[in-house]
């Protein structure tokens, strides 16, 4: 009996100390196990948001590179613009040196002096006069030269005007303002092909003497000397009393040519 007192009493202590150490091996796998379950889901947090910020890098790059596509294409059209419009003007130049070569003489007593005033031997002419439509036209593209500055846009409109309204008194002043504005922008060799439009095609022109004065100082940063010397002294020979004489003589008295 006694014996089965001792028994009955060390059974459930025996059986306690089981569990609790069961308890014991078992509460660190599940920590082990749910700490795990975290790390991987933190990581695949992680990779998600690793994944989305590619994502917009990827589309970053690629507008950007829309974006490159389109200014070369810009570049590239502009760049074939302004070829097309230098063979223009070179073309123009042509028809027109070959219209004065076969031009013939005119009497020196037959028209009055040229815009310059005095005797300077040149004839004159009477060049169409412009209509409010053309005058508006030839406005706007001023205001595109003197207070906008928008030099480009500038090119484009007398290009469009010299077009539009051929062989008027606005469109020789369209010819020099031409080059005065590639003066402005460096391009020396289409300001002195616009220039040489003005000189010879339309030497009795009131812009005429301007046109051959800087013509000359074109030239000069071309350069060509000796050209540019003979380019202002035939601004004094053909416009004497003019405001590019004075100008021309200065040009050559201070030696730059």
């Amino acid at each position: 009996m006694r014996h089965l007192l001792m028994a009955t009493v060390l059974l459930p202590l025996a059986f306690g100390s089981v569990g609790s150490a069961l308890a014991q091996s078992v509460s660190p796998v599940f920590q082990d196990n749910s700490s795990e379950a975290e790390r991987k889901a933190g990581n695949s947090q992680a990779n998600a948001e690793l994944f989305y910020m590619i994502q917009q890098l990827q589309g970053e790059v690629r507008r950007l590179q829309g974006r490159v596509e389109e200014q070369q294409n810009l570049i590239d059209r502009l760049t074939k613009q302004s070829r097309d419009r230098y063979i223009d003007l070179d073309q123009r130049i042509l028809k027109l040196s070959e219209k004065v070569a076969e031009a013939p003489e005119t009497s020196e007593d037959s028209s009055d002096s040229s815009a310059g005033g005095g005797d300077s031997g040149v004839k004159t002419k009477i060049y169409r006069q412009p209509s409010d439509e053309e005058r508006s036209a030839y406005q706007d593209v001023q205001t595109l030269i003197h207070e906008e500055k928008n030099y480009d846009q500038a090119i484009n409109g007398l290009y469009d005007f010299i077009d539009e309204y051929d062989e008027g008194d606005l469109t020789v002043n369209a010819y020099y303002w031409l080059g005065e504005v590639y003066l402005v922008e460096d391009q020396l060799e289409q300001a002195r092909q616009a220039f040489t439009i003005v000189a010879t095609r339309y030497g009795d022109h009131r812009k005429a003497p301007d046109a051959v004065y800087k013509l000359g100082v074109t030239l000069d940063r071309l350069g060509e000397k000796d050209q540019a010397r003979s380019r202002m002294e035939s601004v004094l020979e053909d416009y004497p009393d003019t405001r590019a004489a004075e100008l021309a003589q200065k040009y050559l008295d201070s030696g730059n040519t």
